[in-house]
């Protein structure tokens, strides 16, 4: 087994609990946002559900300027409803799985860059890259992304457990 295949459990538990919370996204709170200085719903939820993709792009690339110098800068996708969101984040997470499932070691060992125009930020293992750049990333916004929620009133889903909104005593949801 792989260190890809090895990841696969992990993998397949976080995507669902990530598409339980992008199912409950509200179109109508698209441009809500908790603060002047944060990002609206809907752009905190449009990043967490195209974060699969950078896995993707992690194993099949050797490294990104996100400015390049000479030409366009990256440009997340444009996302606009709860539909396309959850159409994007299925397309990516299945391209995501099958990457992470057929890289070799070596694949996963090779150094990745990410550039800024053209001056390095820095260099990893892709494996690193997927663990702390894609993956803990992902589940850090979409813990913000719940925390948007209970501020508009949408019903946090339970992701480790269950939450105050689905069923959890009393008490521990006090200590929560």
């Amino acid at each position: 087994m792989t260190i890809g295949q090895s990841m696969l459990p992990e993998f397949d538990q976080e995507m669902q609990s990530t598409r339980k919370v992008l199912e409950r996204v509200p179109d109508d709170k698209w441009g809500w946002k908790p603060h002047e200085k944060s990002g609206t719903l809907g752009w905190l939820a449009s990043h967490v559900g195209t974060v699969p993709g950078w896995i993707t792009m992690t194993i099949k690339t050797d490294e990104l300027d996100y400015a390049p110098v000479d030409g366009p800068g990256y440009e997340p996708p444009k996302i606009t409803s709860r539909k396309e969101l959850l159409a994007a984040f299925d397309k990516e997470s299945a391209e995501a799985r099958a990457a992470l499932a057929g890289a070799s070691d070596a694949d996963l060992m090779k150094g990745w860059k990410l550039l800024a125009g053209g001056k390095e930020i820095f260099t990893m293992p892709k494996i690193a890259c997927i663990r702390g750049m894609c993956m803990n990333h992902m589940v850090h916004h979409r813990g913000q992304l719940t925390v948007y929620f209970r501020l508009v009133g949408v019903p946090v889903p339970g992701l480790y457990g269950p939450s105050a909104d689905e069923g959890m005593p009393d008490s521990a949801a006090a200590a929560n």
